[in-house]
This record gives structure tokens, sequence and C-alpha cells, in this order.
């Protein structure tokens, strides 16, 4: 259960979080990255590394009010924060001894969603449907008798292209 707690953990922030409307939900979490780069501050234990870790996750996070990239980048960073953390034996909550093994399972599953863009589950699943249907193959070709549809930014510059002989 310590490892699946996790995983559902981060789909509930990522679930909570939608519900937040955009650019709002990006800016709010670049804010949320940032407090979880300061979250080992109190405890200290790599020493004067807690703060340079702090100040990167803080530069990702401050690049993160415009990008869900670099949102996705400083949690990510985090994860292997917490990795090190967790073999140190120095855990994120003092009392709980696999939290930071936890909050290392959690990091990625919000970084994926951050990496998607933040989408809400319903973007998400129209985002999915139209990868699906991109990769579809559109049957079979006739290279003889089938003109192709060359798209350009506006309607008025799309062209007819007659497929190469070869």
């Amino acid at each position: 259960m310590q490892y699946v707690a996790p995983i559902g953990v981060g789909l509930l922030y990522a679930l909570l979080m939608s519900l937040i409307p955009q650019p709002h939900r990006r800016r709010f979490n670049a804010i949320m990255v940032a407090g979880a780069g300061a979250a080992y501050l109190s405890g200290g234990g790599l020493g004067g590394w807690e703060f340079a870790f702090t100040a990167v996750a803080t530069c990702l996070a401050y690049r993160g009010l415009e990008s869900w990239t670099f949102i996705g980048a400083a949690w990510l960073l985090h994860t292997a924060w917490d990795v090190v953390h967790h073999i140190k034996g120095n855990p994120i909550i003092p009392f709980l001894h696999t939290s930071s093994l936890g909050c290392a399972i959690c990091d990625p599953v919000i970084a994926l969603w951050c990496f998607a863009g933040g989408k809400t589950p319903r973007e998400l699943l129209e985002w999915v449907r139209g990868a699906r249907e991109r990769k579809e193959p559109r049957g079979p070709s006739r290279a003889g008798d089938e003109f192709r549809l060359r798209r350009r930014s506006t309607p008025q510059e799309q062209t007819l292209e007659e497929p190469a002989h070869d």
C-alpha cells in the first residue's frame, strides 16, 4: 500500500488542481512546487545543499509561472531530492520514515500531469483520443489517383498537391 497510495495522492492532486481555471491553475501550481522545493529546509539533513536545491527549485518554479514544462521539471527535481533524503534516512515527515519515498512516487505523477499541460480530465481524454486518431492509418493509399491537401495557416493558402511519381 505504501507504493499505491502515493500514486492515488498524485492523481487526486491533479484532479483537484484541475478545478482551478487556467491560467490561474498554472500559476498556482508554480507556487505549490516552489513550496515543495523548500519542504526539506527545516530538517537540514543535507546541510547547505538544502539551500542550493531550494534556489534551483525556486528558479524552475519562477519559470513555471509561464510554462507547464518548468513546473514538471521542478517536480522531477523534487523527486530526485526525495530519493536522496529517503536513502540518507532523513524523511520529509520526521515520524514517518517512508514519507520521502511516498513523495518520490507521488511527484512524478504530478510531473506527468504538468508535462501534459495541466489539463482537466476532460481535456486529457480529448487530448489522448486526438493523439490516437492521428496515429490511426487512413486506409490504403492509391498513389496514382489521389491528391493530398497541404495544410497552411489560412484557408487561402491551402493548396492541392499531386503525389510524387517515382
